[in-house]
């Protein structure tokens, strides 16, 4: 089951889910407003979801540019799905974590999604509503690190938690004025970010059979859309250990790499 909307917008779609959850949803007369940092990758993926037969409008713009991000989805017009889904991924490599990583990672994971969501609640909110009585959907694409305190990568668990708990938070107000959000917890996808991963990633999947699983959670109307079910098991129960014991466990496991310069 997957909904046709005709008005989507989309954070971090150049490569990875981003850019297969946009050419999932490319179809003639659909019109897709895409960003991505680098130019030359978001272009690819404008052509490809053209040749689909939708209208594409790309920005090379960061999630962490608030005034950017706000004017951007002012003048998108409207919008009937808005995923946050640009995000950023780097752990301890069995050391401590830089301070600047960390900051970084906030910045983009968290403030990011703030930087996407609000300004599209605003504007949902001052539209009516379509076929299905909602004025519109916002998902935000979170992690089933979310469910996991991890040594090895304490910033981007800690972000994945707080978009998720927030986003499943504000549903239960938002949806009174027409207005829904989805939590989106995925496992390991097979992405640039995850090409790096030198452990053992259960379960992973392909990123377009990912974006296939997130538009079809968004469409039955789910709020919180967590994948692959056995991956999902695992993650709630290891986030459920004591933390001393879990802490041992993960210390004798490989650490995600650091993020490199810039």
């Amino acid at each position: 089951m997957q909904a046709a909307w005709t008005h989507v917008l989309i954070t971090g779609a150049s490569s990875g889910l981003g850019r297969a959850l946009a050419e999932a949803c490319a179809r003639p007369g659909a019109v897709l407003h895409l960003s991505g940092r680098d130019a030359d990758r978001l272009e690819q993926a404008a052509a490809a979801c053209r040749a689909k037969g939708a209208e594409v409008r790309p920005v090379v713009l960061s999630v962490t540019d608030a005034a950017g991000m706000a004017e951007w989805i002012a003048g998108a017009g409207r919008l009937d799905l808005v995923i946050a889904n640009a995000g950023i991924s780097a752990g301890t490599g069995d050391d401590t974590e830089p301070p600047d990583q960390s900051r970084r990672i906030f910045e983009t994971n968290v403030t990011g999604v703030l930087n996407t969501a609000l300004p599209a609640i605003g504007a949902m909110a001052a539209q009516p509503p379509g076929a299905d009585g909602v004025r519109g959907r916002i998902a935000v694409i979170a992690s089933l690190a979310a469910f996991v305190a991890a040594p090895g990568a304490p910033a981007y668990c800690a972000t994945k938690a707080a978009v998720q708990r927030w986003t499943e938070a504000l549903d239960g107000t938002e949806r009174r004025r027409g207005i829904r959000l989805h939590a989106v917890c995925p496992g390991y996808v097979r992405t640039p970010m995850t090409a790096t991963n030198a452990f053992p990633m259960p379960f992973l999947m392909d990123a377009e059979e990912a974006a296939r699983r997130t538009l079809a959670g968004i469409a039955r109307g789910r709020l919180r859309i967590a994948y692959p079910w056995p991956t999902y098991a695992m993650a709630r129960f290891v986030g459920a250990l004591p933390p001393t014991l879990r802490n041992r466990i993960f210390t004798r496991m490989p650490a995600k790499d650091r993020a490199g310069p810039g």
